[in-house]
């Protein structure tokens, strides 16, 4: 073979074996990046990846397109995600219903939380709100379980998400009372039917229920998690309100499909990172009643598995059966 033969094999084995690096060895992003999220628009899922997309696409230097795939408790959103490319042009932005809850709600659940994906880091954490329609007589949560009481069954709460269901089926338990669950594919559905009338108690995100309850169009009694909440000090916590050992929080994250990259997933988390580590961005989430967080993506991983049992546990001493 010639000197000039020899080359030109060089070069083209050279670009066979460029073609075939991560993606991250050829200018990771190369084309928009998805943010899908299990939720429908108005969530607290979609608030966080619209503010945190918005910063993190200038940081990438790609435009970011949040996609909302409400419904079946995440299932849509998982699958979708977990199916798709591995170069990291597709982002799962989720909470503890997919990467948590759904393990023990559902008796079968077609993605592996731990194996379908690979962890990118937490974004943040949120409290839940109890809100009733105003038809409900009752302004506290010993109220509310007063009523529940003197009319078994004949009180229902909504849930478009498995962190709101679990909320309502622990007021339900540790309360001693009976409620019937009502499910809807997101939370703002849900409260859209409370305002209604359509049903009578919402356990939701606070960013979704609290500027339904500052306009005095429900009924806030309380929040979810072992403090009060700084965006509403007003809202007692459950366990001050009379219900003992109750504490729950949701909590967001991004994750991408099994198998991307780690250079992908480093130049992607540092993006996510850098945004929510950025003053204005903090601001619009802790608005939004959110509290930023992240993780290392070990640490994420480790933190899933630990979730997982942990909700196992909450379903089942709520004594919820499988779906």
């Amino acid at each position: 073979m010639t000197s000039k033969s020899w080359s030109l094999a060089v070069l083209a084995l050279g670009g066979a074996l460029l073609a075939g690096l991560p993606a991250s060895a050829q200018g990771y992003p190369t084309q928009n990046i998805k943010f899908i999220v299990p939720f429908a628009a108005g969530s607290a899922t979609d608030v966080l990846a619209r503010i945190l997309g918005d910063h993190a696409s200038k940081t990438l230097g790609r435009p970011i397109i949040v996609e909302n795939k409400g419904g079946a408790n995440g299932i849509l959103a998982a699958q979708t995600v977990a199916g798709a490319e591995p170069d990291g042009h597709t982002v799962l932005i989720t909470t503890n219903t997919t990467h948590g809850a759904n393990q023990s709600l559902l008796k079968t659940v077609p993605y592996d939380a731990e194996k379908s994906f690979e962890p990118v880091t937490k974004l943040g954490t949120i409290t839940l709100a109890l809100a009733t329609n105003p038809s409900v007589p009752a302004k506290t949560v010993q109220e509310l379980i007063a009523h529940a009481k003197a009319n078994p069954g004949k009180l229902t709460f909504g849930a478009g998400s498995s962190s709101s269901r679990i909320a309502g089926e622990m007021l339900r338990t540790l309360g001693g009372i009976d409620l019937t669950y009502v499910p809807y594919r997101s939370n703002p559905q849900a409260i859209t039917d409370l305002l209604g009338g359509q049903i009578n108690i919402v356990f939701a995100d606070i960013s979704t229920t609290l500027p339904q309850i500052k306009a005095g169009k429900v009924n806030g009694l309380g929040v979810s998690t072992a403090k009060r909440s700084a965006l509403a000090p007003e809202l007692p916590t459950m366990a001050e309100s009379g219900v003992a050992g109750y504490d729950l929080a949701a909590w967001f994250a991004a994750f991408v499909p099994a198998k991307t990259p780690q250079p992908v997933i480093d130049k992607l988390r540092q993006a996510l990172v850098a945004a929510i580590n950025d003053k204005a961005t903090q601001e619009k989430l802790l608005a939004a009643g959110i509290e930023p967080e992240t993780s290392t993506s070990q640490e994420l991983r480790a933190f899933v598995g630990t979730e997982i049992k942990k909700w196992a546990d909450i379903v089942k001493a709520a004594g919820i059966q499988p779906e």
